[in-house]
């Protein structure tokens, strides 16, 4: 398996690889309007390629903080998708690990995800809440846990309010 940053010829690939992962057309159409939303700029979008065919997808988009300390640099991990027949293989958390290195390397100090609390503290992701930051839409408390993130390295006292790329900023979207 390759991962690789994707291009804009891997488009329609990886659009097929979120419809697949998710069984619908709205994660897909998410990642299009991210793509094109200047906000959501600077960007990580990775795929994973096994045998010449895109088995896997990772997209981050900027976010801030709003508030008094000067902005670590921010990510969002949204979504992230694995066609079914490779799920439960290691291709999702090498996307995530991938991507990580790719945030360390231009020097993001945080990147959040709203996730499944039990797959993504595997990739060392902790609950965002607890150390201050607030997701950009109310998390219920009883999915709480599901609003995680991981410090790359770069101190960041306090928390925040996270704010998000326009596209990503529909409570719908922040129902775990």
């Amino acid at each position: 398996m390759e991962i690789r940053a994707a291009t804009s010829e891997d488009l329609t690939a990886v659009l097929g690889v979120q419809r697949q992962a998710f069984g619908s057309d709205e994660e897909a159409e998410l990642v299009r309007a991210l793509l094109v939303d200047p906000t959501a700029r600077p960007l990580i979008s990775l795929v994973a390629v096994e045998g010449g065919r895109a088995i896997g997808h990772i997209l981050c988009t900027k976010a801030t903080l709003a508030g008094g300390e000067p902005d670590p640099g921010c990510l969002i991990l949204a979504p992230l998708a694995v066609v079914p027949t490779h799920q439960g293989q290691g291709v999702g958390v090498a996307l995530i690990r991938a991507a990580l290195d790719v945030a360390r390397e231009r020097g993001v100090g945080l990147v959040f995800v709203l996730g499944h609390p039990g797959y993504y503290p595997r990739g060392g992701f902790e609950p965002a809440g607890r150390l201050g930051f607030a997701a950009p839409y109310p998390i219920p408390d009883e999915v709480a846990d599901a609003w995680m993130v991981q410090s790359l390295g770069r101190a960041h006292a306090g928390g925040g309010q996270v704010v998000c790329a326009e596209a990503l900023d529909r409570p719908e979207l922040w129902r775990e």
